[in-house]
């Protein structure tokens, strides 16, 4: 999914691997999140559709402990099938984060 370095490229969703074009609603995502310790810490541009999910399928506690990584967050069963439904969507959809955010508990 890597794309050969271009000046005029855009940016590549590191989730769901579509190119992050000008005007398309995206964020950053802290890997650790900045209230458990990643204030300042290394962060990725997602589209927005795509951080809202990552934040609806786990907690700050669970991104801080277990999916502080790119490859974490993909290999997590909910996200990797948010993943491949979502690249097969042109890069500029969006849509809100369907059913409860995470189980409560």
């Amino acid at each position: 999914m890597a794309r050969p370095a271009a000046d005029d490229a855009p940016p590549i969703c590191p989730l769901c691997g579509r190119p992050i074009p000008p005007g398309v609603p995206q964020s950053l995502h802290h890997l650790v999140p900045r209230l458990k310790g990643g204030k300042g810490g290394p962060t990725v541009l997602m589209h927005a559709i795509c951080h809202r999910e990552v934040h609806a399928a786990l907690s700050e506690a669970d991104l801080a402990r277990a999916y502080a990584t790119v490859e974490a967050l993909r290999a997590h069963p909910r996200l990797a099938r948010f993943a491949a439904w979502v690249a097969r969507r042109p890069p500029g959809f969006t849509s809100r984060v369907p059913g409860r955010r995470r189980p409560r508990g």
